[in-house]
Parts: C-alpha cells; sequence; structure tokens
C-alpha cells in the first residue's frame, strides 16, 4: 500500500509508482523566434500583442525587448515609448498553437512520447517520455545535449532538464538549470525551488509568497487540510505530482508505436514513390523483428520526418494480428492513393522515414496441414483491409449480430475493421429468415379465407399476388423495455460546421426509421408463396377482435 502523509505535515515522500524518466524542453522565446523563423524580415527587438480586457497588452517578447525592460502584459502604448524602434505584431494564437504542435512532433524522433504542456500557454513547453529509450543516445546526459544542442544550431533558446516526474522536470527546466534529476536528488531539487514553479496560478502564488511561503520545501512542513482550505486542492495536487506521489500521465501527440524501424537519409528524398519504396523495406524488417518476438500488429503507423521539422503521418488498422511484409505494404500502398489526392507535402525533403506496429499480441508461426481446405476467410480479412486503407474505416462496412428479438434490430451494420461482439442472435433458432429485410417493414393487403387463417393474397406496391403457398404463424412479441428509439444501421456521427468556402461533409447513410413503439403488442409471421415460386416474409401487426384492427406488413423477400 501506498504509504500516506501525515495529517499535520509531509513527510519525505516515498513513492509506490513505478520509475519513469522525463525530459521537459522549455523555449521561453519560441514564439519570436519562430516568427522571424518564418519571416527574416521581422527585425528585433520584436514583441506579440494581444487584446485583454479591453486594452493591447505584450504577450510575447524576444530577448532583446527583454533586455531592453519590456515585460509581458505591458500595455503597448506604453511599450512603444519605452523602445520606439520596437517592431510589433498581433498574436494569433491559434496559428502558434498548431505550428507549436507540429514542432513538437517533430521530437518524435528522440522519444515516440511527446506532449505539449499547456498548463501555462499554448505553445513553448514540451514533455518526452524517454524512459528506456536514453542509452540509444548513449545516456540521458548525452541525450539531454543533442537534444538542446541541436535547438539551439536552429537559433532556439531553450533549456531542459529530466527527473523521474514531469512536474520536476517542468519546474527545473523553468526555474532551475538544465541538467538530470535522479530520484535520490528529486526531493532536495524540488525544496530550493520557488513555488511558481509547481505550475499554480496567480492568485495562489501571490497568496503563498504573502504568508512567506516562497519556497517548495516550505510547503512540506504545514499542514495539508487547512493548506488544501486555503489554497485549493490543486495544490496538493501539484505538490504530490511533483514528488511523485500521484502519478502525472501526459498526452502523446502522436500514437505510439511499441515496436518500430526507421531509416534516415543523408540526402533527403521527396517523391511519394520513394517513400513508399523505403517503406517496402522497412516493413521487411518489422516483419522479421515481430517474427523474432512471435508478435503480430493491428495498428500501424508511417511517420515521415521532414526536415523543416515538421511530421506527416498514416496509420491504418487490419482485420487481424499480421506481421506479412507484404500485406502491411499494400495497405500503406493504397492509403498512400489517399495521402497523394489530398496533401502529400513533402516540404524540403523528407531525411527519416519511420514505420511502427502497435496494439501487439502473440501471433504463433502457422503451418497449413496437408489436407486442410483454404475457406477463403484470410483473403476476404486482407481485402477488407485494402478497402478500407483507401476508402476510408467508415467506408467499409459488416453486419453485427444484436442481442435482439425484432428482425430488424437483430444486426446492425459497423467498421468492417472493428471487433466482431461476441454476440448472439436472441431470436429462436430453427425457424427459416431472409437474407434481404427490407429498410422498414411496408403496408401490404392481405385477404385470408378466415380471419386468422393462412395468407391467400396479397397486394404490394399496387401490385396483386395469388399466394399458394403458407407456413406459419411464427409469433415475435415486443420489446416491453424499449421505446422511443430507432434503429441504427450506422455509428451516429454529429456533422462539423464547414469552414467559409468548404463544401459541407455528407454523413454516413442513415434511413430515416420510425420510433419503436412497444405498445404496438405482437407480430404474427407468415412465410408465403406466389404461383410463380417467390417468397416474402409478412407479418400481423395486432390480433383480430382487439381494439385496433390488424395491419400487415411485407418485411423480407427471399432469394
Amino acid at each position: 500500500m501506498r504509504s500516506n502523509p501525515s495529517q499535520t505535515g509531509l513527510a519525505k515522500p516515498v513513492s509506490l509508482i513505478p520509475e519513469r524518466r522525463f525530459l521537459c524542453l522549455y523555449l521561453p522565446y519560441w514564439a519570436t523566434q519562430y516568427l522571424k523563423r518564418v519571416d527574416p524580415g521581422l527585425k528585433a527587438p520584436l514583441a506579440l500583442y494581444e487584446k485583454i480586457k479591453g486594452g493591447l497588452r505584450l504577450v510575447a517578447l524576444d530577448q532583446q525587448a527583454q533586455v531592453a525592460g519590456l515585460r509581458l502584459g505591458q500595455a503597448l502604448a506604453d511599450a512603444r515609448a519605452l523602445l520606439p524602434g520596437l517592431t510589433v505584431l498581433e498574436q494569433d494564437t491559434a496559428f502558434l498553437a498548431s505550428a507549436f504542435a507540429e514542432f513538437a512532433d517533430w521530437h518524435s524522433n528522440a522519444s515516440p512520447l511527446v506532449g505539449v504542456l499547456q498548463d501555462k500557454a499554448p505553445f513553448g513547453d514540451l514533455v518526452l517520455d524517454i524512459t528506456g529509450v536514453a542509452h540509444l543516445f548513449g545516456g540521458e546526459a548525452a541525450m539531454l545535449r543533442m537534444v538542446l544542442g541541436r535547438l539551439r544550431a536552429l537559433g532556439y533558446s531553450v533549456a531542459g532538464a529530466i527527473a523521474p516526474t514531469i512536474g520536476a522536470a517542468w519546474a527545473q527546466s523553468h526555474f532551475g538549470s538544465s541538467g538530470i534529476i535522479g530520484p535520490e536528488q528529486l526531493s532536495d531539487a524540488l525544496d530550493k525551488l520557488p513555488v511558481a514553479a509547481l505550475r499554480l496560478d496567480e492568485k495562489q502564488i501571490s497568496l503563498l509568497t504573502q504568508m512567506g511561503l516562497t519556497r517548495i520545501g516550505a510547503l512540506r512542513s504545514r499542514p495539508r487540510k487547512p493548506m488544501q482550505a486555503r489554497f485549493g486542492a490543486s495544490l496538493i495536487l501539484r505538490l504530490d505530482q511533483a514528488y511523485g506521489l500521484i502519478e502525472e500521465r501526459m498526452t502523446p501527440r502522436l500514437p505510439p508505436a511499441d515496436h518500430f524501424v526507421e531509416r534516415k537519409f543523408f540526402e533527403p528524398i521527396s517523391t511519394l514513390e520513394d517513400v513508399l519504396l523505403t517503406m517496402e523495406g522497412l516493413a521487411q524488417d518489422l516483419s522479421q523483428l515481430l517474427e523474432a518476438e512471435g508478435l503480430g500488429g493491428q495498428g500501424f503507423h508511417l511517420f515521415l520526418y521532414r526536415v523543416d521539422h515538421k511530421v506527416m503521418t498514416l496509420s491504418l488498422n487490419a482485420a487481424r494480428l499480421t506481421r506479412d511484409a507484404g500485406h502491411i505494404a499494400s495497405l500503406f500502398r493504397h492509403r498512400a492513393q489517399r495521402l497523394e489526392q489530398e496533401n502529400y507535402d513533402p516540404g524540403f525533403g523528407i531525411d527519416l522515414v519511420r514505420l511502427g506496429a502497435a496494439s501487439l499480441d502473440r501471433l504463433e508461426p502457422g503451418q497449413a496441414g496437408v489436407f486442410e481446405t483454404d475457406n477463403g476467410a484470410k483473403d476476404i480479412e486482407q481485402l477488407t483491409d485494402r478497402l478500407a486503407s483507401r476508402l476510408g474505416p467508415l467506408s467499409v462496412l459488416k453486419t453485427e449480430l444484436v442481442a435482439s428479438h425484432i428482425p430488424e434490430r437483430a444486426a446492425r451494420l459497423v467498421p468492417a475493421l472493428a471487433q466482431q461482439a461476441q454476440i448472439t442472435s436472441a431470436g429462436e433458432g430453427g425457424h427459416d429468415r431472409p437474407l434481404r429485410l427490407l429498410p422498414q417493414p411496408e403496408p401490404v393487403a392481405i385477404s385470408a379465407e378466415v380471419p386468422d387463417g393462412l395468407p391467400a393474397a396479397m397486394i404490394w406496391r399496387r401490385q396483386r399476388y395469388r399466394l399458394v403457398k403458407a407456413a406459419g404463424p411464427e409469433r415475435i412479441s415486443a420489446e416491453w423495455w424499449r421505446s422511443g428509439e430507432r434503429l441504427k444501421l450506422v455509428p451516429a456521427e454529429r456533422p462539423k460546421p464547414p469552414a467559409p468556402g468548404e463544401t459541407p461533409k455528407l454523413l454516413p447513410y442513415t434511413p430515416d426509421l420510425p420510433l419503436f413503439d412497444p405498445m404496438t403488442g405482437m407480430r404474427d409471421y407468415y412465410i408465403v408463396e406466389d404461383g410463380d415460386g417467390h417468397r416474402f416474409w409478412v407479418f400481423r401487426l395486432g390480433l383480430y377482435g382487439g381494439a385496433v384492427h390488424p395491419v400487415w406488413y411485407l418485411h423480407g423477400v427471399f432469394p
């Protein structure tokens, strides 16, 4: 069990969370430095402003503006008066946040788990989960030097720290010096830092400072309940997360790949055909890697790292576990046809291609028997994979059984790549069912020799059928627990409002069926056949002699 801190004070933290290692990168001038890279004509000093509470105030500065005495939150008019040569731009937060997200994805060539920390700002803070990765770079120290060095070579000011928790790595990168914090150094390193290093809001920091609690270490000797009552539960949460008493999880931007192979290029490639040829070679390498460990995957991800620090991602799923290199390559080739028509843009070239597998499980090698017959199931699944990769996963559907007595509810359409639910039909076995059901039962006129007798004639869509054979009835009761529901052939999807000038996206086909009413009573189904051999599935809704006259419907057609 996890040891609980005492109610009167915080003892030395003892964490039972499995040890992990996180690398946090802090780029304090990223917004201005990025804009200078995009537009080399921008001159320093540079400041960005936004309209805040009815006034124009500075929200981002470059180093020269900060050295000149400008500060964040300062009025734009005061800044211009203090520094007449100041270059100012209105901050486009959405654009910068999107650009920083792409910039974060580029760091997945160092660690597959990369996220953006948005506690303080939508851009400027990155976190990498480097657990089990640092040895590929010669250790944590060498990895930290490499990551910081390449960013500084691009012209970015950056600080970074590695620690057992995200909170500690963030605190050290912002308020300490770039370095590495080991598990045994965690408490001492955090105790020395200011309380602002806990990612608290301005009001909490101000109140703590007024009480003389300026260092994190001073908070650990204070009673927890009064502190929580006065400063909120977020203070205790941030404190416990930083010291590793409570796990703080990051949200990776790119899909994590459990196993991956990659290929780097001295000269960047740009054509889609070169990318696909590289992918085919990587598929062979990945297949051998998975085979050596007896694994197969259902999710596969192709990452294309551009030299302008952006990443393109292609992801697809297979119907079942596979490590067949040819099948994996064919899926990406079909997906690439869509990519080429949509938004394939290699920029200034691609210098790294990575292929990864996810959703792994044991896949033992199989051997075909001498007398084994091929039922074609594997070919159908591979065809489904190829169609889904080319047309999209929601464009290829399959039928899935649903536990329902009502025939039109006994099956539904789901994406073909979705896992088959282990559900059997709730109807009684041994009854003939038509292969084709109408989208909704259609009313017909039935005549019989006696009211409750077998149908003798039918009028459907203004055409008369003389019935020579009939069997039934099969009685199906209404499902009393349902009311006010419609038949759902395709999972519901909310339409997204189109952008200006964009064509609205069409939703999957959803028939407008009437609401189900459980009070409509029982159905009596009959199989009838006319003189030409056509067989129909009809039912009577309601009983003769009741308050409501019964109505006949045609529900399906037999082949």
